[in-house]
């Protein structure tokens, strides 16, 4: 009887602790379209550099803030 509560222990322990571990992925896998990076641009106020994603638009000028499209 000692020997089946023992099992169901060590049982229990590999399902719940180490199963659940393996079933996770390890790491996420990267597409490869993250991996390319983004245009820069220039900010047509400050002249700082940023990715055209993070951008501001105005009058077809870029700006990198709110700020400098004020000041543009």
């Amino acid at each position: 009887m000692q020997y089946l509560v023992i099992l169901a222990l060590i049982v229990g322990v590999y399902f719940f602790f180490i199963r659940e571990r393996g079933t996770k992925p390890a790491s996420p896998k990267k597409d490869k379209t993250q991996e390319t990076s983004n245009e820069m641009v220039a900010c047509s106020a400050c002249g700082i550099y940023c990715e055209v994603d993070e951008a501001l638009l105005s009058n077809a000028k870029y700006y990198c803030s709110k700020e400098c499209v004020r000041r543009g």
